[in-house]
């Protein structure tokens, strides 16, 4: 079995990491570097422990425009990014590069989008990719050959290993019919208010009935408003799955290329992360 690619979902690890790691640990500005420790800990771990052929971190804008413009509530309930985060946002790259990782990052597309083509394309090479996220949206990539590593919240050691079989376990569909899915029952991460009246288990049996979305509204929509509700928000429920589908960009794929401990480790001491700089250090000895 070939080793496999891991992409990564770089704004969602870093969110996770300064939430979920004391603010105590500070850099040598005197300012926090949770986000980033927290971030490379949980990548060093999974691509050690998956034997990752190379890693590839990717950035994107919070809410891409086009999808704003298809439903203006889109992520419009989240807060503004904290400034001691958006401050080890901007170091985050420097000290990915300088351990080896690929960043790749759009400002038209959302990090989900890239790491969706990355995993497709790896798949088409022949090779396995493993996407590294809590985003479940992402369940609509998993195949044969891609599995999404899906991380959970406080007090969970590792990250759950979801392929087709969990979705369908899960949601009660194939990962095909995820952004159909997404589009009934709605997101409330995302702002996505889905249909009225329709929850995870009658968006599930919909979905089980008619395959997709499209002929289930094609359905509706031949009923008439007046006695289908779907047919009366088919316009908004079209507009809510194309949000929820990942865009189909044209990615290149990377070369093999292992962890750079030893020039991490210098980035590292450079932002003052003492500790993490003599982890990498120890660890090339």
């Amino acid at each position: 079995m070939t080793d496999p690619l891991l992409v990564v979902d770089a704004p969602y690890l870093l969110y996770r990491s300064f939430f979920g790691v004391p603010d105590k640990v500070r850099g040598a500005d005197g300012r926090p570097v949770n986000a980033l420790l927290g971030s490379v800990n949980t990548i060093l771990a999974q691509a050690d422990e998956r034997s990752a052929r190379a890693v590839v971190c990717c950035f994107g804008p919070d809410a891409a425009a086009y999808r704003v413009e298809l439903y203006p509530g889109y992520h419009a309930h989240r807060p503004a990014m904290p400034d001691d985060l958006a401050h080890q946002w901007r170091l985050a790259p420097k000290l990915y590069e300088a351990l080896g990782w690929r960043v790749d990052s759009s400002e038209d597309l959302e990090a989900d989008d890239l790491l969706g083509a990355l995993a497709r394309e790896e798949a088409a090479a022949g090779g396995r990719a493993l996407i590294l996220t809590g985003d479940r949206d992402l369940f609509q990539c998993a195949t044969d050959a891609v599995s999404v590593l899906l991380l959970g919240g406080r007090g969970k050691r590792g990250p759950e290993e979801i392929g087709p079989a969990q979705v369908r376990d899960r949601y009660g569909v194939d990962p095909g019919q995820v952004p159909d899915f997404i589009a009934l029952r709605g997101d409330p991460s995302d702002g996505l208010p889905g249909a009225k009246g329709i929850g995870e288990k009658r968006a599930a049996d919909i979905l089980r009935r008619h395959g997709t979305l499209e002929a289930a509204l094609a359905e509706a929509e031949a009923d008439g408003p007046s006695a289908n509700s779907l047919a009366r928000q088919a316009d908004e429920l079209r507009a809510f799955r194309e949000i929820a589908a990942l865009r189909e960009v044209a990615v290149e794929l990377p070369a093999d290329l292992p962890t750079d401990r030893a020039t991490g480790a210098a980035a590292a001491r450079a932002i003052g992360m003492n500790r993490l700089a003599e982890r990498l250090e120890a660890a090339t000895r």
